[in-house]
């Protein structure tokens, strides 16, 4: 029998208390599959920025274990990194560099060849929607279209593993449904993509599998499916908010008890 595939990160018993003593992470453990879809959703404060700065090597972590593909990444952090493609939730780019210039320089952070980096940014910027404005300063750009710069930038050296940190916040609906087309295509060719975001309809419509993440531990794990079936209809006639299944279930999980 074939052996199964390492998973694209397994984290067990994750934990990080900050100088101060702030405990953002209590014990977290959360594995991804090879070509998943995950999102990672919680309240601000509940940790889920600490655990993506452990995963792509930004935080130290104070306990537990992170592998990447197998990997360790506290043993072997190069070798994880170069799995990993990161769209921070910050906008930080070069604002004066032009679009293809940006994505053909962090090409050379990871040895690519500029010739070889050239023609990747340039496919790559045909599917985010961005060819034509190559040659354009960032700073001309709409903040929608910085961030998919952004995603660019993070796919140079072809990862396996892409996070994305908010990255459809202050983007119009009509680039966030391009955006997240060409995202799923990654996916179908085997790309795992780890998302947080505050648009929980998104995430609803995007994610295989879920986790809900609240002060410092994960809260529930497990397909959309079976996050979406905590949803209780009972709630639907006394007058409440209603969102979405998921916008209910999150609100249920992370509001804090009277």
């Amino acid at each position: 029998m074939a052996s199964m595939p390492a998973p694209a990160l397994e984290i067990s018993g994750l934990e990080k208390t900050y100088a101060g003593g702030t405990r953002a992470l209590n014990g977290v453990s959360l594995t991804i599959q090879k070509g998943d879809f995950f999102a990672l959703l919680g309240p601000n404060g509940a940790g889920k920025t600490t655990l993506i700065g452990i995963i792509v090597g930004l935080v130290n972590k104070t306990g537990g274990t992170v592998t990447i593909f197998g990997t360790d990444a506290r043993n072997e952090p190069e070798k994880t990194r170069a799995h990993i493609g990161l769209v921070p939730q910050n906008v930080n780019l070069d604002f004066f560099g032009k679009v293809i210039d940006i994505v053909v320089n962090q090409g050379g952070y990871y040895g690519i060849p500029r010739s070889i980096a050239t023609s990747r940014a340039e496919e790559i910027l045909k599917g985010l929607g961005l060819f034509e404005k190559r040659f354009d300063a960032v700073r001309t750009l709409s903040g929608g279209m910085q961030r998919r710069v952004m995603i660019a930038r993070a796919l140079i050296h072809d990862p396996q593993f892409l996070v994305l940190d908010e990255p459809t916040a202050g983007v119009d609906v009509e680039l966030r449904r391009s955006m997240w087309d060409y995202l799923t295509g990654l996916t179908k060719r085997g790309v795992t993509i780890l998302l947080t975001t505050h648009y929980l309809e998104e995430a609803e419509q995007l994610a295989k599998r879920v986790a809900i993440i609240n002060k410092g531990e994960i809260v529930v794990n497990g397909t959309m499916e079976e996050v979406l079936a905590l949803h209780d209809d009972s709630s639907a006639g006394n007058g409440g908010y209603r969102g979405s299944k998921l916008e209910e279930v999150f609100i249920k999980l992370t509001q804090d008890k009277p």
